[in-house]
C-alpha cells in the first residue's frame, strides 16, 4: 500500500474515532457493505477509499476533499 493511501485511511479512521461513530456508521455514509469499512481499516486487505468515497465523507463532515490529504506531498 503506498503512503498517501495509508494517510487517508488513517485520517477517517481518527475522524470515525473522534465522532464516536462505528465502521458501520462509515459504510451507511458510503452505502457500502460494512466489511469493507472493516477490510480498509486492516492491513492485511488492499481495500482502499476512492475519490468518490473521499467526496461523499467530506460533505457528509463538512469538509474540503482536500482535508483528508497531506499538506505537503509524502516521499
Amino acid at each position: 500500500m503506498e503512503e498517501i493511501e495509508q494517510y487517508v485511511i488513517d485520517f477517517v479512521r481518527e475522524l470515525r474515532i473522534n465522532k464516536k461513530l462505528r465502521q458501520e456508521d462509515i459504510a451507511y455514509i458510503l452505502d457500502v457493505k460494512p466489511s469493507f469499512i472493516g477490510n480498509v481499516e486492516s492491513s492485511s486487505h488492499i481495500a482502499k477509499y476512492n475519490l468518490k468515497h473521499i467526496n461523499k465523507l467530506a460533505d457528509h463532515f463538512g469538509l474540503s476533499p482536500r482535508d483528508f490529504l497531506p499538506k505537503n506531498p509524502l516521499k
